[in-house]
């Protein structure tokens, strides 16, 4: 895929589309500071560059966004400290995604709760390594289905189709990062996209319009990501989220 590096604007222009009053941005990441909250030593990617809470909030109030879900990142890995002092900043206007492991205790799904966490996420990128087995997270779901969480599923375009049968079992909603990171140079009627659009057909599962630069083979602004994003909000607009990220 074309993602430049880096894939943002470290001063974007102020957006001529003014947004609606609590506005959210369902999918960011912190980084940092890494002298308080160093990187996974396992993890498989650099940040460029730290990426705390306060030029999150910053950027926020640039773009006029007043609520947000911060969503762990591999490069903190399993430990969400760093998401977890975004959300302690703004407890009223800011939740979370927690990375966790399909094995995470009650006392521990508990514990980020409180925090201020309401979904588990998992990868199925070859580049972030396998991932635990989705029979383990579906067996994990009930603990989540108690306390309310979502599952955020992270996978490769490749895969949804051989996901999709475990997916549309789960007891709690299911939302798919990056519009299924779907190769944009493949067109709308690619077996891949296809497959994403049968997956949406279960009420339970939502996906995220975010990403554009992830799926597409274009430099900014992504033009070939467009028709996903746009096809997506038209057909599943009540379980179609946005994100900066």
């Amino acid at each position: 895929m074309a993602q430049p590096s880096p894939s943002y604007k470290a001063q974007p222009r102020k957006p001529k589309l003014q947004l609606p009053r609590g506005a959210c941005d369902t999918h960011f990441h912190v980084f940092g500071p890494q002298s308080r909250f160093p990187f996974a030593p396992e993890r498989s990617y650099t940040p460029t560059c730290d990426a705390p809470k306060e030029t999150l909030f910053a950027l926020h109030k640039h773009l006029g966004i007043e609520r947000g879900v911060v969503v762990q990142s591999a490069a903190h890995g399993f430990d969400n400290s760093a998401a977890a002092d975004l959300i302690a900043a703004r407890p009223q206007r800011y939740r979370g995604v927690a990375l966790v492991r399909a094995a995470t205790g009650t006392l521990e799904l508990a514990r980020l709760h409180a925090q201020g966490f309401r979904g588990a996420r998992f990868h199925y990128m070859d580049h972030l390594g396998g991932g635990d087995p989705i029979d383990a997270v579906l067996a994990m779901a009930p603990r989540l289905a108690d306390i309310g969480w979502h599952l955020q599923i992270h996978l490769a375009g490749a895969r949804i189709a051989e996901l999709a049968p475990a997916l549309k079992r789960s007891p709690v909603p299911v939302v798919i990062d990056h519009m299924g990171r779907i190769d944009a140079s493949r067109g709308t009627q690619s077996a891949e996209f296809q497959a994403l659009l049968a997956l949406l057909q279960a009420k339970h599962v939502w996906v995220k319009v975010s990403g554009a630069e992830r799926i597409s083979r274009d430099s900014a602004p992504w033009r070939d990501a467009v028709p996903f994003g746009r096809k997506l909000v038209a057909e599943f607009g009540d379980r179609t989220l946005w994100g900066t990220a």
